[in-house]
């Protein structure tokens, strides 16, 4: 059987086994979708947001790049975090990166890789930042997975320094922002404990007063 093929007759098996398990499956998924948590990760296979949180279909708002980036011109990522936060009224952002990231090392080469490069600049920036701390690790895996916990990092401030996330905070709304960081390896998240609810640790610059 052609491997599209076999994805077809696999999903006609899972669909199967959702209904034996709850016949009202997918009624409830069509009715509504009001998941509490958006997911900003890396595009990689190897990490599936829903099972990585042991989350069902719809309990999980997912965005994806490469190198989970949030970038202040990319208008499809921040379309998702608009509408997430202001139509579906999320709770938490988690973003979530991986250690071993190909994006992330990527960035730290200097042979071409195409039109990605353009795309993993700013983890470029990020290194030069933290160059110091990042040169004095001598285990090149170990760097790389410290420069995939910086991105995280950066990420999150990022995140909140959108007008998108600065007016859900002045209408009052519950919003908190977390940067976690995932482990191919054992299957376990790693907080990073950088975790926004409000502006306070923004420099006044970023701010967006109304």
């Amino acid at each position: 059987m052609p491997k599209i093929r076999q994805l077809i007759a696999n999903n006609s098996a899972w669909a199967k086994r959702m209904l034996e398990q709850d016949p009202d499956f997918f009624n409830n998924l069509v009715a509504q979708q009001t998941p509490e948590y958006l997911w900003i990760g890396c595009s990689d296979s190897r990490v599936p947001a829903n099972q990585v949180v042991g989350m069902a279909p719809g309990e999980l708002f997912v965005h994806r790049n490469v190198a989970n980036q949030v970038i202040q011109t990319d208008f499809n990522c921040l379309s998702v975090v608009q509408y997430a936060v202001e139509t579906l009224k999320v709770k938490h952002i988690l973003v979530v990166g991986h250690y071993g990231c190909g994006g992330v090392r990527a960035a730290t080469e200097s042979c071409c890789h195409g039109l990605v490069d353009h795309w993993l600049f700013p983890i470029k920036d990020i290194y030069r930042e933290h160059h110091k701390e990042l040169e004095a690790i001598t285990d090149e895996k170990d760097r790389i997975d410290r420069l995939c916990e910086l991105n995280v990092i950066e990420q999150v401030g990022n995140l909140a320094k959108t007008t998108i996330v600065q007016q859900a905070w002045d209408r009052g709304q519950d919003l908190a922002i977390h940067g976690w960081v995932y482990s191919i390896e054992d299957g376990l998240v790693r907080d990073m404990e950088v975790t926004v609810r409000d502006r306070a640790s923004l420099e006044r610059i970023y701010h967006f007063d109304d």
